[in-house]
């Protein structure tokens, strides 16, 4: 007979971990006596980043007896609620129960919704830090419920199943398809016609079928939006044309071998350039800014006051010189649909949106597709790429322009340079008529990008379709830290290290590796380099960036490998120069 064990609630507390604070409510304890269900928990429970847990899909977490005693050897004993989970059951394996059964204990009724997550937070409580890579390699997750029907439960009640789903896709077989190596089509299909599987969990198996035939792409795209590069380390491309764009700008158009076009790109994309000035290689990424599949790369680059590279280029090459150039990199990329667009972008953000501009203007197949152009720059001599752009708006369909300037100059004129005076701000959206349920494409400088994005959450804009290219270190995701550094990157402190350089290439930082440190995702986090991660130990991929050059060695190794070209930073460490898309 299936029945409850045990009931466990905890509300999010602070726990110190690896000299970090960290807010979390994996801590659960056994309650007596019926406890109530609510939509999005028990009574007394609570999650504490709602980003990654909670919600109605993962109401309620639900662990084994079975699994408690598979998992001894590693854990040791443990009370119940030792896995984080609300209900301890017996019956009702992973490698039985379905997703979309519907259950009831008690009186409430509930339906499985998903295999259950596991991230770095498991491993802090079981003070094993390899402890969610072992729950999905040896297909023991657990699993979430939606809660139906609200009512009472209690330790010792009887769970009687009401229905299967008839697809029979059980918990273990779907946790596997995601995060291990295989990715069958005829099982992803199986897997998405579960009509209750969470939104969450569809949107990764439809991501790994549109990957390519048979699930087979390169790297996991369900985890992934980062695609392979074209090459590894650089090519060295030829100056075809070099053009001044505006008073601080300059654009560059590059060529491959004579015979060979450069391969197509996905708008919004940048690419990692390297001079070298004798004594010292200095990397810099630029975002290209022409037609995707122009069969060569043109890169917009601003003079900065104090850049080295940026003064290099502009001052130092000329027509016909080479260029060291990586593949184009990034997932500040176009969107694939007919929905509305909206291109936000100041000053020399206007790179990535226009290759986007380029591709929409190209695409006019799709009539009536609607497009509003928003830009922010000083003056027209500080308006990069003004007369094409005019150009491409010109010549589609539905395109709706508003150019904005700071502090035009005398001879600027409203309705021949500029549209509007002043900074570009959520009110010119009402103005222009901008759907809230566009996809929302932004990128200019930092204070820009931070205060954009606030505003258009703000505004009604749905914050999953607000996409934002940030030029420079990017953003950090450390779920549930506290105290997450927004210092600028600097080497780590103590001893400095004499192994391989790490190069993080957006950081502008090139460190020498200590090997005092577990893995790069570490070694970047002491020289505060922005990051993302969620695991720490290669299930997740949110680590995964662009691995420009070098190669590296994997401990424990990912459970589904990354991109090819790509690297999880999570697990993993120099094993010669690298440098990093980050």
């Amino acid at each position: 007979m299936n029945r409850v064990l045990s009931v466990s609630v905890g509300l999010p507390k602070e726990v110190d971990w690896n000299g970090r604070r960290i807010r979390t409510a994996i801590w659960k304890w056994p309650v007596s006596g019926r406890v109530r269900v609510h939509k999005l928990n028990l009574e007394g429970d609570g999650q504490a980043d709602l980003a990654g847990h909670g919600g109605i899909y993962r109401a309620v977490i639900v662990y084994q007896r079975e699994s408690y005693e598979y998992w001894a050897p590693y854990f040791g004993h443990l009370d119940h609620g030792g896995f984080g989970e609300n209900l301890t059951i017996d019956g009702l394996p992973d490698n039985e129960v379905c997703v979309g059964d519907r259950i009831r204990i008690g009186d409430a009724v509930f339906e499985v919704s998903q295999p259950r997550v596991t991230c770095y937070r498991l491993g802090v409580r079981l003070q094993n830090a390899q402890a969610a890579a072992l729950l999905v390699a040896h297909r023991r997750p657990g699993f979430y419920l939606r809660v139906i029907e609200e009512g009472t439960l209690e330790a010792g009640d009887e769970i009687s199943v009401l229905s299967r789903d008839p697809e029979g896709m059980t918990v273990a077989e779907t946790s596997a398809l995601l995060y291990l190596p295989e990715h069958p089509r005829p099982k992803l299909e199986k897997a998405l016609r579960v009509g209750a599987l969470s939104p969450g969990w569809q949107a990764s198996f439809r991501a790994l079928l549109e990957a390519g035939e048979d699930g087979k792409a390169q790297g996991n795209a369900g985890l992934s939006a980062t695609r392979a590069a074209a090459w590894q380390g650089f090519r060295r491309l030829k100056i075809l044309s070099k053009t001044r764009e505006s008073e601080d700008v300059e654009s560059f158009m590059l060529s491959g071998d004579e015979e060979a076009a450069l391969p197509a790109f996905r708008s919004g994309q940048h690419v990692v350039v390297r001079i070298d000035l004798g004594k010292e290689r200095l990397s810099r990424s630029y975002s290209l800014c022409g037609p995707a599949a122009g069969g060569n790369f043109r890169l917009g680059v601003k003079r900065e006051p104090n850049g080295v590279v940026s003064t290099f280029l502009h001052q130092n090459l000329k027509i016909g010189d080479y260029l060291d150039v990586s593949a184009p990199r990034g997932d500040f990329v176009l969107a694939e649909g007919g929905g509305p667009v909206v291109l936000i972008s100041a000053g020399i953000g206007i790179t990535p949106v226009l290759a986007m501009l380029h591709e929409l203007a190209e695409s006019n197949a799709q009539p009536g597709r609607p497009v509003w152009w928003i830009y922010g720059a000083r003056d027209s001599n500080h308006h990069p790429f003004a007369e094409e752009t005019r150009e491409l708006l010109r010549g589609m369909k539905n395109a709706t322009s508003c150019v904005i300037y700071s502090r035009p100059l005398p001879g600027d004129k409203i309705g021949v340079t500029h549209d509007a005076e002043g900074h570009v701000a959520t009110a010119v959206f009402d103005e222009l008529r901008v759907p809230q349920s566009a996809d929302f494409y932004v990128c200019g400088p930092g204070g820009f990008l931070e205060s954009m994005r606030g505003a258009l959450k703000a505004w009604g804009g749905n914050a999953r379709r607000i996409h934002v290219e940030w030029f420079g270190p990017g953003e950090t995701l450390a779920p549930a830290v506290l105290d997450a550094s927004r210092r600028k990157p600097h080497p780590p402190e103590g001893p400095p290290g004499d192994g391989p350089k790490v190069s993080f290439t957006k950081s502008g930082l090139t460190v020498s590796w200590a090997s005092r440190f577990g893995s790069i995702l570490e070694f970047a986090e002491a020289c505060d380099v922005p990051t993302k991660w969620s695991c720490r130990t290669g299930v997740c991929h949110t680590c995964e960036c662009g691995l420009i050059e070098g190669n590296l060695r994997y401990s424990p190794e990912p459970l589904d490998p990354p991109t090819e070209g790509n690297a999880l930073i999570c697990c993993s460490t120099p094993l010669g120069d690298v440098q990093l898309d980050l």
